[in-house]
C-alpha cells in the first residue's frame, strides 16, 4: 500500500505541475505559486512515505526531510538543502497567494517572474523525486 500511495502522490503532483502552465497563460500568477506549493508538498510527503517516516499534517516538511537525510535516496539527500529551502519559501508564498492579507491582494502582487520561478522549483523537485523513487521502487519487491 505504501508504494501505491507514494505513486499516487507523485501522479497528483505531476498533474498539478502540468496545470501550472495554464495558470501562467491566464496570468493567474498567485494561483501558479499556490498550486506549485501544493505539488511540492505532495512530492515531499511522497518521499517521507517512501522512507517509512510519519507524514505530518503540515505544509512544509523540508526540515523533517533534513532530519532523515541518511535514509533518503542519494540524489534527494545531495539536494536536500535546496529542496528544504524551496519547500519553506513556497509554503510561505502559498499561504499569501491563497489568502492574501489586508494589504496584500494576491492577484495584484505576484509577478510572472515569481510564477515562473515557482514552476521551475516544482519541476526541479518533481524530476528528482521521480528519478529517485520510481527508479528505486522497481528494485523493491
Amino acid at each position: 500500500m505504501k508504494d501505491t500511495l507514494v505513486k499516487d502522490y507523485i501522479k497528483r503532483a505531476e498533474i498539478r505541475i502540468k496545470l501550472l502552465q495554464l495558470y501562467l497563460q491566464e496570468k493567474d500568477y498567485a494561483d501558479t505559486v499556490r498550486e506549485a506549493q501544493e505539488a511540492v508538498e505532495l512530492l515531499l510527503k511522497a518521499v517521507l512515505r517512501y522512507i517509512g517516516a510519519e507524514v505530518p499534517k503540515v505544509h512544509d516538511v523540508g526540515k523533517i526531510l533534513k532530519k532523515f537525510k541518511d535514509f533518503l535516496p542519494p540524489e534527494i539527500a545531495e539536494n536536500i538543502g535546496q529542496i528544504a529551502e524551496i519547500s519553506k519559501r513556497l509554503r510561505k508564498e502559498g499561504e499569501l497567494a491563497f489568502y492574501g492579507a489586508h494589504d496584500f491582494i494576491p492577484s495584484e502582487e505576484y509577478t510572472c517572474e515569481e510564477a515562473e520561478q515557482a514552476i521551475k522549483d516544482a519541476e526541479f523537485i518533481l524530476d528528482i523525486v521521480k528519478k529517485s523513487l520510481l527508479k528505486e521502487s522497481k528494485h523493491h519487491p
